[in-house]
């Protein structure tokens, strides 16, 4: 059995989950800037979103003004 395959998988996949892990880092920092501090459960559904879903948040932050926007986009997901 040829183990390189197993890696190549093994490594394609960390380096996707530390692409989401520093988006949704980056995203929080950029909502907490623009909007205010927000709380843990907000926190914990940004990380359940996906890479695309991250980057369409990043767009749309730009025209956030207050949490409730957020909120919004969030439930609209």
């Amino acid at each position: 059995m040829r183990l390189e395959p197993l890696y190549q998988r093994d490594r394609e996949q960390a380096k996707q989950e530390g692409r989401q892990e520093g988006e949704q880092h980056l995203i929080i920092r950029q909502i907490n800037r623009r909007v205010g501090e927000i709380n843990e459960s907000l926190i914990e559904r940004i990380k359940g979103l996906s890479i695309e879903q991250l980057e369409n948040l990043g767009e749309a932050l730009l025209d956030f003004s207050n949490l409730a926007d957020l909120e919004i986009w969030l439930n609209q997901q």
